[in-house]
């Protein structure tokens, strides 16, 4: 029974194909990501990083031709975002939104209410955000302030942390959070991220650097090229890229979709 229990507390990602645009950017992703673990996937600029975030989250700008999502033994390969998000499911975006007239506090109390059965009154929500935003290193004030509204790239970023600090999910995927950040703010976000990490919760970072995998240790490493993954180690693997670049792996998609055909 242990067996069959751990082998649901997973995301499985099975044959994987995606387009967006009418074009085929992932061609049969095959990934699977255990509950309490932390995982990073890395490939260069247009190698479909934040194309499977964003299939995985149930965008409906890229739409799945093929393959399947199963969340803990369940298909979601036909669920919308907010049912993701309900299973447990979380998408910190490259490029988050800005959303005039709503506060970041009003947002992330209504987004925490929606998600869990019972609410949490205004009081102890505002006790537990004022804990976290502290955590994250952000002022106060910032609770009052307007969805990303004039909020620099490192406060956009802790932003988005904030929001999964706060909501909790099972599944975390974190898109691209250490890009335009300083090392002051990448280290902060580092140490955020590990106070989340535990046995009940999977991290799943996308990048391109090894600047947030120096805070955040990865427990499996994929590479993805060309739009399929190419590579899959532990955490050396990351720190390899950050010294040769990943120039030995461009052509490696191809490579594998000739041998596929065969």
């Amino acid at each position: 029974m242990g067996k069959n229990k751990a082998k649901v507390n997973r995301l499985v990602i099975k044959d994987l194909h995606v387009e967006a645009e009418g074009k085929e950017i992932l061609h049969g992703i095959n990934l699977e990501i255990e509950l309490g673990k932390v995982y990073a996937l890395m490939g260069p600029n247009g190698a479909g990083k934040s194309c499977l975030a964003n299939a995985i989250m149930g965008n409906p700008l890229y739409k799945v031709t093929r393959g399947k999502i199963i969340l803990n033994g369940e298909d979601i390969t036909g669920l919308n975002a907010t049912e993701r998000a309900k299973k447990g499911l979380f998408l910190s975006f490259q490029y988050p939104s800005e959303i005039a007239g709503v506060t970041l506090s009003s947002f992330l109390r209504t987004a925490y209410n929606s998600l869990n059965e019972v609410g949490m009154d205004v009081l102890d929500f505002h006790r537990m955000l004022k804990q976290k935003m502290e955590d994250l290193g952000m002022d106060s004030s910032f609770a009052k302030r307007y969805l990303n509204e004039g909020f620099s790239g490192g406060e956009k970023k802790k932003a988005e942390i904030l929001q999964m600090s706060i909501l909790r999910p099972k599944y975390a995927i974190l898109d691209e959070c250490d890009s335009g950040l300083d090392i002051s703010a990448i280290k902060i976000i580092g140490e955020g991220i590990n106070k989340m990490k535990g046995k009940d919760k999977t991290i799943l970072i996308i990048t391109h650097y090894c600047r947030i995998l120096k805070y955040i240790t990865p427990d499996v490493v994929s590479i993805l090229v060309d739009g399929r993954i190419v590579k899959t180690g532990g955490k050396d693997l990351a720190f390899e890229i950050d010294e040769h670049g990943f120039k030995e792996y461009v052509g490696e998609g191809r490579k594998i979709e000739l041998r596929t055909e065969r």
